[in-house]
């Protein structure tokens, strides 16, 4: 859910549209709430994650693995939200950023659904790219 609390900000043009869709936020409210009621939240939760699931290998595999392409989800989501914050800042409200905005949004959520899918079958949810790196950073 780490990943998907993120993303949400990019629906905010999808949710305006389709306000019945809004229940879809509901599963990230815990970790939204922690990122926004406490001080430094997010980076808190970062570390916690990694330094206790990612970096403790008393910790089943799996479940490292799937933490830290969470993580690395997360990065790039927020990085994606730099972008739009700096680079397009001047086409707010504009056709072209509330199509990429809930395109983004769209595909982190059919990513959450891929990998929450994997999980449950018991396999890993292959990312290209992504779990590359998570299995060269878990060796």
């Amino acid at each position: 859910m780490l990943p998907w609390s993120d993303a949400l900000p990019f629906g905010r043009y999808l949710f305006i549209d389709f306000p019945m869709i809004q229940w879809i936020t509901l599963p990230a409210l815990p970790i939204i709430l922690i990122q926004r009621g406490i001080p430094f939240g997010g980076l808190i939760l970062f570390f916690i994650l990694f330094l206790s699931v990612v970096r403790n290998s008393r910790v089943p595999y799996f479940l490292r693995f799937n933490t830290l392409q969470a993580i690395l989800i997360d990065i790039a989501i927020i990085l994606i939200n730099y972008g739009f914050q700096i680079i397009l800042e001047p086409f707010a409200g504009s056709l072209i950023i509330s199509t990429l905005s809930s395109t983004i949004l769209i595909s982190v959520l059919a990513i959450v659904i891929f990998v929450t899918i994997k999980c449950l079958q018991g396999q890993e949810g292959e990312l290209p790219g992504i779990s590359e790196a998570v299995k060269i950073q878990l060796q």
